[in-house]
């Protein structure tokens, strides 16, 4: 691994379905695209469908193929649950308990393949895990430096800077956030977004318009080519 790369970045989101596993393959390719060998995780998925070889989730398919070199499912996603319920519900259900110290096990191996490793979290920054632990934990278990996606959308001040305010409470860096349309048509998305620059103390690293159909390539376009990410 270069010495003068991170070993990788965790990305959250103000809650779910605002635009994660989006942002982290454009991510990726931005990555990629500046010459580096990247690799991502989604540690945690639930609501995964059948297959012959097992579950599998879409996000984590994309992941894994966004991927600069082959990896099997199972190191992008340790832990995979059929129901679309809360991770420790489903982990529960099936008799597993999601163990941050094992994820960090399978993230050292990738890092050892890697200049960088991108993991994608589950849900929002404090969804819980287990009985005790929860998405925080396992970034502070990773010890990454954290980007925010902030879906566009009203509600998305408080979510973001409640974000931010947790974050810095784990000990964890914000390294950048991400504004992401997840839908069209949001009154003054202009005025939220320079809302946000003025009160989040970490560089916005791209705004991503509605896009139908928007691809890893699509994102990445959209990434500042000068943001400073630590």
């Amino acid at each position: 691994m270069r010495a003068s790369l991170p070993p990788g970045y965790f990305v959250t989101g103000t809650d779910t379905g605002v635009g994660k596993t989006l942002v982290t393959l454009g991510l990726m390719r931005h990555l990629q695209e500046r010459g580096r060998r990247v690799l991502a995780m989604k540690p945690v998925a639930s609501g995964c469908r059948h297959t012959t070889q097992g579950l599998r989730n879409a996000d984590a398919l994309l992941l894994q193929q966004q991927g600069s070199q082959p990896l099997e499912y199972h190191e992008v996603n340790p832990y995979a649950f059929e129901p679309a319920i809360a991770p420790h519900l489903a982990a529960a259900a099936a008799g597993v308990r999601i163990e941050p110290a094992a994820i960090r096990t399978g993230f050292e191996r990738l890092a050892a393949q890697a200049d960088q490793v991108c993991v994608e979290g589950v849900g929002g920054w404090l969804v819980p895990l287990n009985e005790a632990q929860s998405v925080a934990d396992l970034a502070a278990e990773l010890g990454l430096g954290v980007i925010v996606v902030v879906a566009i959308r009203l509600g998305c001040l408080n979510h973001a800077l409640l974000t931010q305010a947790a974050i810095a409470a784990a000990g964890l860096q914000l390294a950048g956030w991400v504004a992401n349309q997840p839908s069209p048509g949001c009154e003054r998305a202009g005025d939220i977004i320079g809302a946000l620059r003025a009160r989040l103390a970490a560089p916005l690293l791209g705004v991503v318009p509605f896009l139908p159909g928007c691809s890893a390539v699509d994102v990445a376009a959209c990434l500042d080519p000068d943001a400073q990410l630590p």
